[in-house]
């Protein structure tokens, strides 16, 4: 690997790549040259606009090729990352524009109905405004060990904390990640995930640029939208979470899916079927399963050769230059270059992260295989204890998804007077079920103290941007 910085790997796409396609966003088809040219201009619009090497921009938009422009022009002028989840109320997003210490904003206007007007002082940018191209060409120089984003953590553990992480680990992790997933020289890849998060950023847009992949952004998700453009725009490469591979599932037989090539699921629980089935029929010819983190990106990834139930019940190996260890009370803990640099202005929340032997506290639980593949038991946090046994939500859920009636479940810890606390479980039905007959179909099948003692149907489970349940308003 030869760049020192994530916008130097950028721009000399436009010698590597030339005229292929770079971004397919609706009507607007950029080439790699095009790209390069576009970023540029947006680095002089920043620095025009007095953003220096090192001040923080927060970035508040769906995934679009203005985003990918403004993001890298961002860190073509040296400034420093701060993307915004899209899902966030003007509160939420103005406590981490405040905090991020951003000198401006830039925003989509109207997206999902959101006026963004008032929710900071910070000056605000409206990316439909023109600034983007109205500056003069610009490349300033930047250190790999300078920090390039700022990624706030998802906040279903409380309140979002700032990861800082620089570019040399990002382009060191996603150069490898793009040997893992696959991901080849003019693949076109549909990037569902958000941009905001390090899977649709990193994984995404950084990686397609390091391989030299076409991007196809999806704004908001839905299923019909996303086999358009695969049937359209011949997608070959499609990560997504595994309600995205059951839709294609659904569709495959009035749908032209023969152009996907590749796959990249990840999850707490697959079901084997679901892999089995994607292997056999659908197109994939590769699936890869992975577990990250904001605070160390792509920890381990499943590798070519694994079998179904190896990719859907574990999350595969370490990537290389990281470590995986278990504590004794079964979190899962990460040593190694990719580890982040530290929380922003929290040197306390860092110090309670990364001990000083350097093993980062995921706060998830797990266990290793004999052969060091890694498998996902549950959050920590999420974990409850039933009259003195330890029961992990992750487990008890994957049990109840195999109810033919159950399509999601969601199960938490709530007080109990006898056994201290007893599982709730909270279930989304494709057909009908009472509370007592799933409770009595869980009995055979769990032992008695992760059977949930309770069961509430919803019409959705409460979701966060990129798809984890939010158990804190379950709770």
């Amino acid at each position: 690997m030869s760049w020192e910085s994530i916008p130097q790997m950028v721009l000399s796409a436009a010698d590597r790549f030339g005229d292929a396609e770079a971004v397919v966003d609706g009507d607007l088809r950029l080439s790699f040259t095009e790209l390069a040219a576009r970023i540029r201009q947006a680095a002089g619009a920043f620095a025009e606009a007095g953003i220096d090497t090192g001040d923080r921009v927060a970035l508040w938009a769906p995934n679009s090729a203005e985003w990918i422009i403004t993001a890298f022009g961002l860190l073509t002028a040296g400034g420093v990352l701060v993307p915004v989840n899209t899902r966030f109320k003007a509160e939420e997003a103005g406590d981490i524009i405040g905090r991020s210490g951003a000198k401006a904003v830039v925003v989509e206007q109207g997206f999902l109905g959101t006026d963004y007007t008032g929710v900071t002082d910070v000056p605000m940018i409206d990316l439909k405004s023109g600034f983007l191209d109205s500056g003069q060409p610009l490349e300033r120089r930047v250190a790999g060990t300078e920090i390039a984003d700022i990624i706030f953590t998802s906040g279903t553990t409380g309140r979002p904390k700032g990861v800082m992480m620089n570019h040399q680990q990002t382009l060191r992790l996603y150069t490898e990640w793009c040997d893992l997933a696959d991901l080849r020289e003019g693949d076109r890849y549909l990037i569902v995930n958000p941009f905001f998060h390090i899977f649709g950023y990193k994984a995404g847009l950084v990686a397609s640029l390091i391989r030299g992949a076409t991007i196809l952004p999806v704004r908001v998700f839905d299923a019909d939208t996303v086999m358009d453009i695969v049937e359209r725009e011949r997608v070959t490469m499609l990560p997504g979470p595994p309600t995205l591979y059951h839709s294609l599932l659904e569709a495959k037989s009035t749908r032209d899916l023969s152009s996907l090539r590749a796959a990249v699921t990840g999850s707490a629980d697959i079901p084997v079927e679901l892999i089995r089935r994607i292997a056999e029929e659908l197109p994939f010819q590769s699936i890869m399963t992975g577990y990250g983190l904001s605070e160390a990106g792509t920890v381990t990834a499943s590798r070519p050769g694994d079998s179904f139930e190896q990719i859907a019940t574990t999350v595969g190996s370490p990537c290389a230059g990281v470590e995986v260890s278990i504590a004794d009370d079964g979190e899962v803990l990460v040593r190694g270059y990719s580890v982040m640099l530290g929380y922003l202005d929290d040197p306390d929340a860092t110090a309670a992260a990364i001990g000083h032997d350097g093993w980062l506290r995921t706060g998830d639980l797990g266990e290793l295989d004999p052969d060091g593949r890694l498998r996902i038991v549950g959050r920590k946090k999420d974990m409850f204890i039933v009259g003195g046994f330890n029961a992990y939500p992750a487990e008890i859920e994957g049990f109840l998804l195999e109810h033919p009636a159950v399509a999601q479940a969601a199960v938490v810890g709530v007080p109990d007077e006898r056994l201290g606390q007893v599982g709730r479980a909270y279930v989304v039905v494709k057909a009908e079920i009472t509370e007592d007959e799933l409770i009595t179909w869980s009995r055979d099948r769990m032992a008695g103290f992760k059977v949930p003692r309770s069961v509430r149907f919803l019409d959705a489970l409460p979701l966060n941007a990129t798809g984890k349940v939010i158990k804190d308003q379950l709770r």
